[in-house]
């Protein structure tokens, strides 16, 4: 009876406690295995932004594309993971950083340079560098605003420049329209150089563009089935019209660049009335 009841009591024991085993098998302080999904996904990405160079090199430039729209599919969903399971940390940041470079500041030109721009010679290759070197200083530039402590809360609704995925989804139009044969850039290269110039800008410009990080998933219920029939609708198209349909994604991103800039300058304008009217009131 003795050696029974001293079961149940260790038993009851390493119920209230853990198993010693169990205590073990877990590290104090260590994170669960599910906070390194998000990692996970940043460096899928990372390989498909490699995987589209491959792709570049070889001369097969619809699969390089492809490689690259995955990774930025990948870039979108790996930050809201992240904070859906409450798992960022400096480290994956500074990986996302990283990855975004490299799939969206280098495997876009360096594709772009094997299809057009080596006709070029030197000037297309500074076409190549100065995208790249514009890449890397927006990304600095992102990482450093976002630990400004004074940033209005409705800030975090934008981005300060076009940000990098964008960049690269616009940098590759004139590969979209060779595709579809909409025109063939391919033979103008001089003109790629100058649309790549362009976009180089766009990203480090001080130009206010909508940020999607904050977008909100949800809906009303009376707009649930307008929104799914819209899904739907997107998801035909660019299976039927892959590239049409990128074309026209890219032609509405354009369109909103100066919506995102009024909306910033209305909202900037309320913020310094509200802070010149606290002000005054202090004074008094």
């Amino acid at each position: 009876m003795s050696k029974e009841r001293d079961t149940q009591q260790r038993g009851i024991k390493d119920e209230l406690l853990g198993s010693p085993l169990r205590n073990r098998m877990r590290k104090p302080g260590a994170p669960p295995l599910r906070n390194l999904l998000p990692n996970v996904l940043t460096v899928l990405a990372l390989c498909a932004g490699l995987t589209a160079i491959r792709f570049g090199l070889e001369g097969r430039y619809e699969f390089a594309v492809y490689a690259i729209l995955v990774a930025a599919l990948l870039d979108a969903f790996d930050g809201r993971l992240a904070r859906m399971l409450k798992a960022q940390s400096s480290f994956g940041a500074e990986l996302d950083s990283l990855a975004d470079f490299f799939n969206f500041g280098v495997a876009p030109v360096l594709i772009l340079y094997t299809w057009s721009l080596d006709a070029l010679g030197g000037l297309g290759w500074v076409a190549v560098l100065g995208y790249s070197v514009a890449c890397a200083l927006r990304l600095a530039r992102f990482n450093v605003a976002s630990e400004d402590p004074d940033r209005p809360s409705w800030a975090n609704a934008f981005f300060v420049g076009v940000p990098a995925p964008a960049a690269a989804g616009l940098v590759m139009l004139p590969l979209y329209m060779d595709f579809t044969e909409v025109t063939t850039f391919n033979t103008w290269p001089s003109l790629v150089a100058v649309h790549i110039g362009i976009v180089a800008f766009l990203m480090v410009s001080r130009l206010p563009t909508f940020s999607g990080k904050h977008l909100r998933l949800s809906t009303r219920r009376d707009r649930a089935l307008p929104v799914l029939l819209g899904v739907a609708l997107i998801a035909a198209l660019a299976v039927s019209y892959p590239w049409m349909t990128v074309i026209g994604i890219a032609a509405i991103y354009v369109a909103t660049l100066p919506l995102a800039y009024w909306r910033h300058r209305v909202l900037e304008k309320r913020t310094q009335v509200a802070r010149a009217s606290r002000d005054r009131d202090l004074e008094i």
